[in-house]
């Protein structure tokens, strides 16, 4: 399933949080959505990516684009 702009905007968001890098606005319907999907947890700290989500996006196809 292709994701949207949205969902990998966010998706990318949180891999560049995990870094530790400043991020944009996560949207919280992309969040919940990426949860669903299992590339994306809520913590206490707030929405984490996923091994799934990082490996999602390391795809050569960059999440189904």
């Amino acid at each position: 399933m292709p994701l949207s702009e949205g969902h990998l905007a966010a998706l990318r968001n949180l891999s560049l949080k995990r870094a530790g890098k400043p991020v944009d606005f996560i949207n919280i319907a992309d969040a919940r959505a990426l949860t669903e999907l299992g590339l994306a947890i809520r913590s206490r700290e707030g929405w984490e990516i996923t091994s799934e989500g990082e490996a999602l996006l390391a795809a050569p196809d960059d999440a189904g684009d």
